[in-house]
């Protein structure tokens, strides 16, 4: 090889080379023999980073003369002191040094850009998670859950002012509830405590707070604020004249605070939070996973000396704010505004309406049909005349509630017996005798009895009863009572068994009278359970809807006969309204609901 070819390598060139390793020699491009230096694998990957491409400065060649000069006087001082052959021209020298000197350059320049590059990666990725964290904090964040579902909190706020609306004696002055998020936010810290006491003792002095907790198949919270209502039947309203001027405290049970607080007509506002604690120690035993409900309100009530509302005719002393608006028999103020959704709440998507196709339809042939049979109606009230008997009317069932005419009075059918009548008696006359109509008419209630030995005669009410009849001069026989038909009210969660449950030989139910829309009412507070015969947990009027028997636009007056429970109840829908399917009910008895002639 010419000695002015001598091979550079990065090692000649600096005292201690950048890049460790070797590689094997190459022949570059100018027909010289070369040597390069790879990039140590104790480097890190350059493919793991993004690429980086910088563009190097150009070498002027006086430089570049002066640095291969350098580095031949260098090789020179290092070299033996012999003499040296002449140089004989060669392509390589006649093209220069300079040819020589950049190819061994421009590898010598990648490398110091690949080596220099570790300043640019971190080894320790520590500083750079924590620049990161820095942006990373301005993302959206997720949901979180709320601390009552929607669901529970309108059924709360809902039965609230439903109960407060009801209250017996009517409430003059009772105001609508609101739902407040700072009474929430009070609720939700408490019910985290899992603490089975009223607190925190700072907030007691400006709030009232009802508490609740149970373990167990599941209740909702509608359960305990109706649980906290039925208190009322422990206490007893104080009228004006009683407070003097302290009125006094009239709780016959072990507590009526929590009914108190729902009726206190001053509250206006409720926030309540649903919590469930792994422990909770309630009165010394140890609940597990006891679900806590916390309800606050605002301004408190169960002030000591004072009566929880004002009775008197409904919304009569509202105060001036409500402007006289009354809703449900509570001071409502019509310019109330909605607060509007917040980023919680769940917003669905509308889909697009797709464009209207007119596609030509032939026009369908509609053959006459045979017009459909009105589905039969069963009454319970059979229609009598003055002189209809019991033996002859009283067939099935349903021979317990009978209409009769006006002007039986006079009329000359016979009845036997008092109190007690003979089978053969005159219903319409044997219930003017007894006193229950006049002759106007009007409804009667009849209940059989077994066999009499004998009947009285007697004079009532312009009516003349006889000793025996023909049928039973010389033996005992058959024998009915006669009772006064109620007409009652209800609302769309009164059930049977809380009206009228079922005792042998027989029960009574008033007729009553059912408001409209009832079928829009949660099947957990008004329960319809069976088809045609249902439980007495149903209720009345949602029952009546799904029956048929009313219509739930306009409600109506309905008849109710108890029964004797079924094994299984059947769930069916109708009219708008699912009953549900109930199997071997362990209590509770059934009834039969019917139609009221208009």
């Amino acid at each position: 090889m010419p000695s002015s070819c001598r091979p550079i390598c990065l090692g000649q060139l600096s005292a201690k080379p950048p890049c460790i390793g070797s590689s094997p020699s190459r022949i570059n491009s100018s027909g010289c023999p070369g040597h390069w230096c790879p990039i140590s694998r104790d480097l890190p990957a350059v493919s793991a980073v993004p690429v980086l491409l910088l563009t190097l400065p150009p070498l002027h060649s006086e430089d570049a003369g002066e640095e291969v000069a350098g580095a031949l006087r260098r090789e020179s001082t290092r070299a033996p002191q012999e003499p040296r052959p002449p140089c004989h021209p060669s392509p390589c020298c006649q093209r220069g040094a300079m040819s020589c000197v950049l190819n061994g350059i421009v590898p010598l320049g990648l490398v110091l850009l690949v080596c220099g590059a570790q300043g640019f990666f971190l080894p320790n990725v520590t500083h750079l998670e924590k620049l990161l964290s820095k942006y990373q904090q301005d993302r959206p964040h997720f949901r979180v859950r709320r601390a009552i579902p929607r669901a529970d909190k309108e059924e709360i706020l809902m039965l609230h002012n439903r109960l407060r609306g009801q209250v017996s004696p009517p409430a003059s002055n009772m105001e609508y509830l609101t739902w407040d998020e700072e009474l929430e936010k009070s609720a939700v810290a408490w019910a985290q405590e899992c603490i089975w006491e009223h607190g925190p003792s700072s907030l007691l002095v400006s709030i009232g707070q009802n508490l609740a907790v149970h373990w167990g198949r599941y209740r909702s919270p509608g359960f305990h604020v109706q649980s906290w209502y039925d208190e009322v039947k422990d206490y007893t309203y104080p009228y004006p004249h009683e407070c003097n001027p302290w009125c006094p405290e009239r709780c016959s049970g072990a507590m009526c605070t929590h009914y108190t607080q729902i009726v206190w007509a001053t509250t206006t506002k409720i926030g309540c939070a649903v919590n469930t604690c792994e422990r909770m120690n309630v009165w010394g035993d140890v609940w597990e996973n006891a679900v806590y409900l916390v309800c606050n309100y605002s301004p408190k009530g169960n002030w000591i000396g004072e009566a929880p509302y004002r009775a008197g005719r409904p919304c009569s002393e509202c105060p001036p704010r409500y402007g006289g608006s009354c809703r449900n028999n509570l001071c409502y103020r019509e310019t109330y505004d909605q607060k509007p959704e917040t980023d919680e709440m769940n917003e669905v998507e509308v889909a697009p309406i797709p464009e209207e196709k007119h596609i030509w339809v032939p026009p369908r042939v509609i053959r006459p049909t045979k017009p459909k049979k009105a589905p039969a109606v069963n009454y319970m009230t059979q229609v009598v005349r003055c002189d209809t008997k019991m033996k002859d009317k009283c067939k099935g069932s349903t021979c317990n509630r009978y209409q009769c005419p006006a002007g039986c009075l006079q009329h000359r059918a016979k009845i036997f017996g008092t109190l007690f009548y003979e089978s053969a008696s005159s219903i319409c006359r044997a219930a003017i005798h007894y006193g229950v109509l006049d002759d106007k008419g009007g409804l009667v209630d009849v209940t059989r009895n077994g066999k009499v030995p004998f009947f009285v005669k007697s004079e009532r009410n312009g009516v003349q009863s006889l000793s025996d009849s023909f049928y039973s001069k010389y033996k005992a026989s058959s024998s009915f009572t006669v009772s006064k038909v109620k007409v009652q009210d209800l609302d769309c969660y009164t059930t049977v068994a809380q009206l009228c449950p079922y005792e042998k030989p027989g029960t009574h139910c008033p007729r009553v009278h059912c408001p409209a829309h009832c079928k829009d009412e949660p099947s957990y507070w008004a329960p319809v359970l069976g088809t045609n015969i249902y439980a007495d947990t149903s209720s009345i009027c949602k029952t009546a809807v799904h029956a048929g028997v009313i219509r739930n636009k306009s409600g109506g007056y309905v008849d109710v006969m108890p029964v004797d429970k079924k094994k299984i109840y059947v769930g069916s829908l109708r009219n708008g309204v699912q009953s549900e399917s109930l199997r071997t009910p362990r209590d509770g008895k059934a009834f039969r609901i019917f139609a009221v002639r208009q």
